[in-house]
């Protein structure tokens, strides 16, 4: 049995073209979800990184960790 360490991890929320909210983990490549709602969109991507750490894990491979460096750039 794995032993879980959670940890927070990044998302990216934005309106996708359907009108509803996707959300994306950079760290985490394919790690990929949407809702009707942000707060769905938000419920979905934690089972989505749930589910993707346990297939990582899985075949035997290491997590990434979150390092992503945040940067706003306004044009």
């Amino acid at each position: 049995m794995t032993t879980h360490v959670y940890a927070p991890r990044q998302v990216v929320i934005y309106p996708g073209e359907d009108g509803w909210f996707v959300a994306e983990v950079p760290t985490l490549p394919g790690c990929i979800s949407q809702g009707r709602t942000r707060a769905d969109a938000i419920a979905n991507i934690r089972e989505a990184i749930s589910l993707m750490i346990e297939a990582i894990e899985a075949h035997g491979e290491s997590v990434p960790d979150d390092t992503l460096d945040r940067q706003l750039v306004i044009i």
